[in-house]
């Protein structure tokens, strides 16, 4: 199965500024993303970018970089422009692998990949279930409620669903955490740049919401990662020392 891996890489994050270059364990951490998404087994890796700084330091470590022309309102919009830069056919599977995971193992990288072709999805993605009450309310975090065939009913920064009982029990079975990381073909990303931002989409800030406004279906892969989380703000540094 062949599979490119594409990462947004936006250098002003008003949570986080500067986040793609922040460092970890002594490397910046787009790198540590780019050399997961490297021992994934996909046949690319690209990184696009709105930064001369970040655009100089992929290139200097070998890696396929664009800078891109213009701003964008998220990630998945800024992948259409690599896609047609680098002239990729309609049926590739595209990875969108987002820049603030740098805990997220190749294997499961793979397997996003491996799902959207197998199960012949228009959209994969991943989800682990949250262990705590302070992630639930926490609004970095994004929650996602699955149907019974594994596909997202919605995503959102608030509590989903809601519920009076918030033991260590019922939160372990009943709420998953969205990793930031999507499969589909080139020939989607095209069609997701053609869609209007949605009014979910923009309340929540929430690409994916786009994706279900217009009544495309996300299949959600729940699996039990340890150690896997994503650098949404200076305070997520901090669990990097229990890593």
């Amino acid at each position: 199965m062949e599979f490119i891996v594409i990462i947004p890489a936006r250098f002003f994050s008003k949570r986080f500024p500067k986040k793609p270059l922040i460092n970890i364990n002594g490397k910046p951490m787009i790198i540590h993303t780019i050399e997961n998404a490297k021992k994934s087994g996909a046949s690319r890796v690209i990184v696009v970018t709105d930064n001369n700084e970040i655009y100089s330091l992929v290139n200097k470590n070998g890696i396929e970089v664009l800078l891109t022309k213009k701003e964008y309102n998220s990630g998945t919009e800024r992948l259409i422009e690599a896609i047609e830069k680098f002239k990729i056919k309609d049926n590739q599977i595209i990875v969108n692998l987002q820049v603030d995971e740098p805990f997220l193992n190749s294997d499961n990288i793979f397997n996003v990949a491996k799902k959207l072709k197998e199960k012949n999805l228009i959209v994969s993605t991943l989800a682990i279930p949250i262990l705590n009450k302070k992630e639930i309310f926490d609004k970095n975090i994004v929650k996602v409620v699955i149907d019974i065939n594994g596909y997202a009913l919605y995503f959102s920064r608030s509590v989903i669903p809601w519920c009076e009982n918030y033991n260590s029990y019922y939160i372990k079975n009943n709420f998953l955490k969205h990793v930031g990381i999507y499969a589909y073909y080139a020939k989607f990303v095209r069609l997701y740049s053609n869609y209007n931002s949605s009014k979910l989409e923009k309340m929540e800030n929430l690409e994916q919401l786009r994706i279900l406004w217009y009544g495309k279906r996300i299949y959600v892969s729940v699996e039990n990662i340890k150690n896997c989380f994503s650098i949404n703000t200076p305070s997520d540094m901090l669990n990097i020392k229990s890593f």
